[in-house]
């Protein structure tokens, strides 16, 4: 989970990197999935990630463009055993 800081000109002047870098995860199968949460302030994001473990995929999100830029004001990682439903591989 992406917590993002308050300089909005700045995400809007960096999102095609941000979701370019976010793009090149989801191809490496890293990202199963991610988007922005509706109605949040401040804003935040969920991403659905797979890996190895929780300090390699903090290591892999370091390299994203809005946290270099400082536009991530927390990252919550937690490991998650999905039991139902699509992504559960039953």
């Amino acid at each position: 989970m992406y917590t993002y800081g308050p300089d909005q000109a700045t995400q809007d002047e960096n999102r095609h990197r941000h979701r370019a870098f976010l793009g090149q995860l989801a191809e490496s199968g890293s990202l199963v999935a991610s988007g922005p949460l509706v109605g949040t302030s401040p804003g935040r994001a969920l991403l659905v990630m797979q890996g190895d473990s929780t300090d390699a995929l903090r290591q892999l999100l370091s390299q994203d463009p809005f946290q270099k830029l400082g536009q991530v004001e927390d990252v919550q990682v937690d490991e998650w055993n999905p039991v139902i439903g699509i992504l559960s591989g039953k």
